[in-house]
């Protein structure tokens, strides 16, 4: 074999670095149009503070009016007057160069016409009056996020690469929380990752003993899981980064509308009702966080990341309560919950014992036995066999009656006889929950109780102290690194309640929608306040016509309204898959290659025992009455949960 010279060598090395950032560019396009956006983000989080931040143009981001300072310690109302008075004073500028002002300007005019093109129109400048946003700075909070990051970034990379996820999506916890466990967001997002509960649920246990949100490890494996699903839907990492935040079916209604790549027009031009600020900019943020995240040394010289703690685990073989478990093994409890933050409050308030199977981590660097010799060193008498019982639930925002009864296995009637409430349809915030275990409550049950028995309703929306409704359909998102100073009062970004669902819920322009699985014309005519034959003659459907997955048919309208349709229907697909995720998460993906005579439901049901609707999920493009043999199909691979 003829050796290569040096020389060759040395240029077949060069070759392939440069190959590798053409590579990364085609894993995470950048076109030219959108680096602006990019760059500003790249500022907020290395050259503004928390303690300043700037107006800018919601849409054009190379249009940035001015910095604010927000001094540490200042109230909120202090910041938003002072916010707002700048932005009042914008708008006047805005409105006069939009009537035509050009010529003998104040210093502040020519100040902000010059911020625009040349040949900026009239029309244009009216238009920017609206769209003046407040973006606090994030610098030193990145810099935390870039030390904390040590700790978990080696384990995140390996799980990444054994998905097959790219490495670079590490950065996003960045835009997510600043690698923080404790953040969490105004809507019950949590953990580094963010996850709100619905889609937390699939990938991990989440309930009121257990909430691997908060476990970066966890959270880390369902992020990954989450992430490949995006992409295995979406064929993309722009847009499967962006469902993260808006959600799969947002975002192929985008693809479907402006083209699968067509990232300039959907980041710029797509007016999807829920595709708010922080979902259009969510890809933009991460392409920034991953530019810092690579070159620390750059924007914060001096910067260290931690290293990652050396933990030993010890897998519980029974229940146990916390106390005795510190006990025996020499620490204290709030030391274990420091290690192992999945460990809801009921456990450490005595209400619930760790439960069995669950992994603690504790510091190999403090245990002076090894861990199965620790283990095993546990009195017999520390376990119990049997969990602690439910006797009385807290309630969270989100919560509606109907969830908290199937969580706990008992009827929303039985809930209402045991507190004695007033309205069904209302529950606050905060309010703790008498549950059956508990008994029944003096003198108010008596009452309550004799009352006959209702009938399970759909999900209800909880009320807080402030009555606040729960919209199904939509709830605010905004990452912390998207988050602007107003985020209480400005709602910049919606995402669908059903983050991982890629199914179409919505109603077309001409009052037609797609069927979905778990779905019927009684279902239809519920919703719509109408009988069902009227949908059949509307459709010319005969009686007991059963309606079709995938088939289209079409709706009337009276009393309720379009939006009021949409937000009962996801509500009803929100509780199913609410209820079947509490006792199920998706661990993984099989792939299967029809053969000859095979059904899709068959196999769903009896093969990989996943119901219809998941396995369609998963094969959002697959017309389930087309389908022949050599068509590869994706199952996802179930795990029973242990129950609380």
């Amino acid at each position: 074999m003829a050796r290569k010279s040096p020389f060759l060598s040395l240029l077949l090395l060069f070759l392939g670095l440069m190959v590798l950032p053409a590579h990364a560019e085609e894993t995470f396009p950048l076109p030219e149009e959108l680096r602006p956006d990019v760059d500003f983000w790249v500022s907020i989080f290395t050259r503004y503070g928390t303690d300043e931040g700037v107006l800018h143009d919601n849409r054009d981001l190379a249009v940035v009016y001015e910095r604010i300072d927000i001094p540490t310690g200042i109230s909120r109302k202090e910041r938003n007057r002072r916010v707002k008075k700048r932005r009042d004073a914008l708008v006047r500028i805005l409105r006069s160069l939009a009537d035509g002002k050009r010529d003998n300007l104040s210093a502040e005019e020519a100040r902000v016409l010059a911020l625009w093109p040349a040949d900026v129109s009239d029309d244009t400048l009216r238009a920017a009056t609206k769209r003046i946003r407040f973006q606090q700075g994030l610098s030193d909070r990145f810099r935390e996020g870039l030390q904390r990051s040590g700790r978990w970034r080696d384990f995140i990379e390996t799980e990444f690469a054994a998905l097959g996820v790219p490495l670079e999506l590490a950065a996003l916890p960045h835009v997510e929380s600043s690698y923080n466990p404790a953040a969490r967001s105004h809507v019950g997002a949590s953990g580094i990752w963010q996850f709100t509960r619905s889609t937390g649920r699939r990938f991990m246990r989440v309930d009121h003993v257990i909430d691997e949100r908060n476990d970066p490890y966890a959270a880390t494996r369902g992020a990954g899981r989450l992430l490949a699903y995006n992409y295995s839907i979406t064929g993309n990492w722009p847009m499967a980064i962006t469902a993260y935040n808006h959600g799969l079916a947002g975002v192929r209604r985008a693809m479907r509308i402006h083209g699968d790549t067509a990232y300039v027009d959907i980041f710029h031009n797509y007016n999807g009702r829920t595709f708010g600020f922080a979902s259009r900019n969510f890809y933009l943020a991460f392409l920034a966080a991953k530019e810092v995240d690579q070159n620390p040394e750059h924007y914060f010289p001096g910067v260290v990341r931690e290293s990652p703690t050396a933990y030993a685990e010890l897998k519980l073989p029974d229940y146990v309560p916390a106390e005795e478990l510190a006990s025996a093994l020499g620490v204290s409890s709030r030391y274990i919950a420091k290690h192992n933050l999945a460990l809801q409050p009921t456990v450490w308030e005595g209400s619930k014992h760790l439960p069995r199977g669950y992994t603690v981590r504790l510091p190999e660097s403090t245990l002076k036995q090894p861990a199965d010799t620790l283990l095993a060193s546990v009195p017999d008498d520390t376990w119990r066999t049997e969990q602690l019982p439910d006797l009385f639930h807290t309630v969270a925002r989100g919560d509606t009656l109907s969830e908290i009864a199937a969580r706990y296995d008992t009827r929303v009637s039985t809930l209402v006889a045991l507190n004695g409430l007033g309205s069904r349809h209302r529950i606050r915030a905060g309010q703790e929950l008498r549950l059956p275990a508990a008994g029944p409550a003096p003198e108010v049950v008596a009452v309550a109780s004799s009352a006959p028995a209702q009938p399970e309703p759909e999900p209800e929306p909880i009320e807080p102290e402030m009555i606040v409704e729960e919209v199904p359909q939509v709830e605010e998102q905004e990452p912390a690194a998207l988050a602007g100073d107003l985020a209480a009062t400005v709602a910049s970004t919606v995402q669908t309640a059903l983050l991982s669902d890629p199914s179409d819920y919505t109603v077309a322009e001409d009052n037609t929608i797609e069927v979905q699985p778990l779905e019927t014309l009684g279902h239809y005519a519920d919703w719509l306040g109408l009988r069902t034959q009227r949908l059949r003659d509307v459709n010319g459907f005969a009686f007991r016509t059963p309606v079709e997955v995938g088939q289209r048919i079409k709706l009337e309208f009276g009393d309720v309204d379009v939006a009021t349709f949409e937000n009962l229907r996801v509500a009803y697909h929100r509780s199913q898959q609410d209820s079947f995720f509490r006792k199920h998460i998706i661990t993984g993906v099989r792939e299967h290659t029809i053969r000859s005579g095979e059904s899709v439901w068959i196999l769903s049901l009896r093969e990989y025992d996943v119901p219809i609707w998941l396995f369609r999920q998963y094969n959002p493009g697959l017309d389930l009455h087309r389908i022949t043999p050599g068509i590869k199909v994706r199952f996802p691979v179930l795990m029973a949960t242990e129950q609380p």
